[in-house]
């Protein structure tokens, strides 16, 4: 039986990833872990407050429970490293590099890793955005993000290390709350509609993101988990791709269901991160791999994110 830890299991993808892992292996055998309390969707299931930075911690408690699967969800995102570009450097690699080692040394079967469209940058092809191309980030959320690529393909040539990773795009999600990214606006705009009938987009009306429900996101994530190592063929990170629409094209799904829904614009400094960003990606390397196919379209994301979180108030 897989034994499973989870690093930073409050945040937007750890607490729906945590959640989906217990259904899977069993609500015991998942551990989730992070600096912060407990998320109160995490239940009554394994939780330990640990520092994704701290070595000695991590590697004591990947012994004692004997866990086979890691996976390091920790990280500062793009719009909040900016604010800080040294700390978020510092927490991003060092927590990864750290448990790279760590799970060498520990014989850990498979450490999951995400990365992110942030790697791309300005002098990278905007649309369907292919797996190998172009790489300069703008931001140290993408620098760190495209160094911990290479590493992670290192590890893995050097030493062995089943290590696997998705570049997510911007993720949408009615259950975590968003963790200080570009693409938050997608998120942000869905709860005021509901509690305002209004929303003050940061971005402008017509910016193309990459995006994604945060349900496919999960189901990417244990579908690649669960392929074949000898299926995969890069150790980087595979491009991965569901949505990509505007602030304007967003609102207009909205008011289909709150027909007096209004926008208004007023960009900040995460306009420029968005506009070094890809407005599509070219995921075909994950179709044929390991046969990564979406589920929603913007329309029947609207629908379920309105609808849960009508629910949950």
């Amino acid at each position: 039986m897989e034994k499973i830890l989870i690093i930073g299991a409050c945040g937007q993808i750890g607490v729906e990833l945590s959640l989906a892992l217990r259904q899977a292996f069993g609500t015991s055998n998942v551990i989730a872990s992070d600096i912060r309390p407990p998320h109160p969707l995490l239940g009554e299931g394994p939780f330990m407050n640990l520092n994704a930075t701290d070595a000695t911690a991590l590697n004591e408690v990947i012994g004692r429970e004997q866990i086979s699967q890691v996976y390091l969800l920790a990280a500062v995102l793009s719009a909040t490293g900016e604010q800080n570009p040294m700390r978020a450097w510092d927490i991003n690699m060092k927590s990864l590099l750290q448990l790279l080692e760590i799970c060498v040394h520990q014989k850990v079967k498979k450490l999951y890793w995400p990365s992110s469209i942030a790697v791309f940058g300005p002098t990278t092809p905007h649309s369907d955005t292919p797996q190998q191309t172009i790489v300069e980030p703008g931001t140290v959320y993408g620098i760190s993000k495209y160094a911990g690529e290479l590493w992670c393909q290192y590890f893995h040539q050097r030493y062995g290390l089943d290590v696997r990773s998705l570049r997510y795009p911007g993720l949408i999600s009615w259950k975590g709350d968003p963790g200080g990214g570009t693409t938050d606006y997608a998120v942000e705009i869905y709860h005021d509609a509901l509690k305002q009938g209004r929303y003050t987009c940061f971005l402008k009306e017509n910016t193309y993101l990459p995006m994604m429900y945060m349900e496919d996101a999960i189901r990417a994530t244990l579908e690649l988990m669960e392929a074949p190592a000898e299926k995969l063929s890069t150790r980087m990170s595979y491009n991965l791709s569901a949505l990509s629409f505007s602030p304007k094209e967003i609102a207009d799904s909205i008011r289909k269901h709150i027909p007096g829904f209004e926008i208004s614009y007023a960009p900040d400094f995460r306009q420029q991160i968005a506009e070094g960003w890809p407005q599509s990606i070219d995921d075909r390397l994950a179709r044929h791999d390991w046969g990564w196919k979406p589920r929603f379209d913007l329309d029947a994301m609207t629908a379920d994110m309105l609808q849960h979180l009508r629910e949950k108030g």
